[in-house]
């Protein structure tokens, strides 16, 4: 394989990341707001005043857009924002350092997302079966 014939499936596998982040950002969100598939939020009957419940919310609707490939832009904007606020408000003031505060996870999801604002959807999207065209950079 050379530089050229990798370079052609690059639409593809943007397209193959927005998925698989959008899918596991679900999860987040059923973990927060549904309690499913358990760990720390299970079955803790988050009320809505919450702030993990609110982003339970985001992360499950903002998820399934972005894995769908529908609104990516403005989902992913949304999205990265989210990820920013998690980081310095649940994350960052119990230590400097994303290693030791767990917010690496955070960290990775606001930049990918912010990737996927100014990327697009790629091919494999309803985006692209809308007829938005990707902008180029």
């Amino acid at each position: 394989m050379n530089a050229t014939s990798l370079s052609s499936w690059a639409p593809r596998a943007l397209s193959l990341l927005r998925i698989v982040t959008g899918l596991i950002f679900v999860e987040h969100g059923t973990q927060k707001f549904l309690g499913f598939p358990g760990g720390d939020f299970a079955g803790s009957g988050l009320a809505l005043d919450n702030m993990g419940a609110y982003a339970g919310i985001v992360e499950l609707v903002v998820g399934a857009l972005i894995a769908l490939g529908l609104f990516t832009r403005p989902a992913a904007f949304i999205a990265s924002g989210t990820m920013a606020v998690a980081y310095w408000y649940a994350h960052a003031p119990q230590n400097p350092f994303p290693v030791n505060n767990g917010g690496d996870a955070a960290i990775l999801y606001c930049f990918v997302f912010l990737y996927f604002v100014f990327s697009g959807a790629g091919p494999w999207s309803l985006d692209a079966l809308r007829g938005h065209r990707q902008v180029a950079v």
